[in-house]
């Protein structure tokens, strides 16, 4: 009995070593396969969008991370970006509506600013502050000179009411996407005083739910400290939600404008883009006057002296009514004088006669 049972009990501890064996080469499979497939997910399924995750669009503009998605008034959050403009200058904003209404619906003096390092990354604290409209609320981050750029990341400010969103305008919702160019050049007519033109083209997409077909935008000109003179201009067309595309626009200054310009562009009562243009002198103009200053007094001088030509007596005739004559039988050589044919009482050769002389 216990010869069989310790032969018994011998036998599945012999028996354990082979079974261990297969399960630890089974296991090990198991495993290289748990890990290719987390690699391959990790390849395929895009990021997660939950707290610290980063925030781009389909079109490649810049990255936007916070801290943490939401926080109370008082509070604070770090926001960081990478993928700007190198040395831009940044604006932090926490906006209500997800900014639909533009900046005044962004908390504006809690804002902070930031410049974007060599590899166009920043890091910058931002105080959790109530702006002035509800609840969705973004962070918004924009460029302040240069190419337009900007990125929002979806906040939520505790506390803060919350209200739906505002019906978009038919319309749709622009906004600009790529730095506007003006296109163009000056004409020989320009030169000497015809209207510049050039054509404004803006890249824009449309943010909203709705298409925008057959936009109206307007475009200002001022110069120096003038404000913006506005005219209407439809674009025939159509924008996607969601899509982009490239409105081109005419602009025209007046007969003779020169020195510096500001081209803006506005839609739904917000200014999208600001484009400079230095407008040259028209230097044929002053060419013009230049010759004018020139020809008239040349063109003056001799009509003077055409109108003394006509007026002035003729030699011939005055030869003839004095009789002068030169000693080649000609005319007298100055015809306007008669040599004085009298004897001089200064040249006479008579003594005067003495007193009681015969």
């Amino acid at each position: 009995m216990s010869g069989g049972t310790g032969t018994a009990a011998a036998r599945p501890a012999a028996a354990r070593p082979a079974v261990t064996g297969v399960s630890g080469a089974g296991t090990r499979r198991r495993t290289t396969a748990a890990l290719a497939l987390c690699a391959v997910l990790a390849l395929v399924l895009p990021p997660a969008t939950a707290a610290g995750a980063a925030v781009r669009s389909d079109d490649g503009r810049p990255v936007l991370r916070l801290s943490r998605t939401e926080a109370g008034k008082g509070g604070s959050i770090t926001v960081t970006g990478r993928g700007w403009r190198p040395k831009a200058l940044l604006t932090l904003l926490i906006c209500g509506q997800n900014m639909i209404g533009g900046s005044n619906s962004c908390a504006n003096g809690d804002g902070r600013a930031v410049t974007a390092d060599a590899r166009g990354a920043f890091r910058r604290s931002l105080p959790v502050a109530e702006p002035p409209k509800p609840c969705p609320c973004v962070v918004h981050v924009a460029t302040v000179t240069g190419a337009a750029a900007t990125a929002d990341a979806a906040f939520t400010v505790a506390g803060h009411p919350v209200a739906p969103l505002p019906d978009e305008p038919a319309g749709g919702r622009l906004t600009v996407l790529a730095q506007p160019r003006l296109e163009g050049s000056s004409g020989l007519l320009t030169w000497f005083g015809a209207p510049p033109q050039r054509e404004l083209r803006v890249t824009v997409g449309n943010l909203g739910s709705a298409p925008a077909r057959n936009p109206v935008f307007q475009i200002g000109t001022s110069h120096g400290v003038f404000a913006p003179q506005w005219e209407e201009q439809q674009w025939r067309g159509t924008v996607p939600a969601g899509k982009r595309a490239e409105v081109r626009l005419p602009v025209e200054l007046a007969a003779g404008a020169h020195g510096d310009y500001l081209v803006s562009l506005r839609y739904g009562g917000k200014v999208l883009v600001e484009q400079p243009w230095g407008v040259g002198r028209p230097w044929g103009v002053t060419l013009f006057w230049v010759l004018l200053s020139l020809v008239i007094p040349t063109a003056v001088f001799r009509i003077g002296m055409a109108v003394v030509d006509r007026v002035r007596p003729r030699r011939g005739a005055v030869a003839a009514g004095t009789g002068g004559t030169t000693s080649a039988g000609g005319p007298s050589a100055l015809p306007w004088f008669t040599p004085d044919t009298a004897p001089s009482t200064t040249t006479s050769t008579e003594r005067p006669t003495s007193k009681g002389s015969a």
